[in-house]
């Protein structure tokens, strides 16, 4: 334990925290939990970058053969496209996929 979590017996780790929230590693509960967190971040990451573009979200759903609504739920992270769709998403809107070193 480093020296602030000894003086600060208010202060854990983000995994105890994320544990007492959404249950251990492995469970129902934590798997929906990162599925709903990775959600949300795709859909940032498309309106950040849709944004940037400058397009609306019509102007998306026209380029990928989507409806604007699915756009904006995929946005608010409250789904997530299918592979194909997002593969499409992020070359429409100039980004790529890297892989980590």
């Amino acid at each position: 334990m480093n020296t602030m979590q000894e003086n600060r017996k208010d202060v854990g780790s983000f995994d105890e925290v994320l544990n007492s929230l959404y249950g251990e590693p492995g469970t129902a509960q934590r798997d929906e939990f990162r599925r709903e967190a990775y959600a949300y971040c795709v859909g940032t990451i498309i309106h950040d970058a849709r944004k940037r573009e400058g397009l609306t979200q019509q102007q998306l759903a026209d380029r990928v053969g989507a409806k604007k609504s699915y756009i904006s739920r995929i946005e608010t992270g409250s789904v997530e496209p299918s592979a194909g769709l997002f593969l499409n998403i992020i070359s429409t809107l100039g980004l790529s996929i890297v892989r980590p070193v």
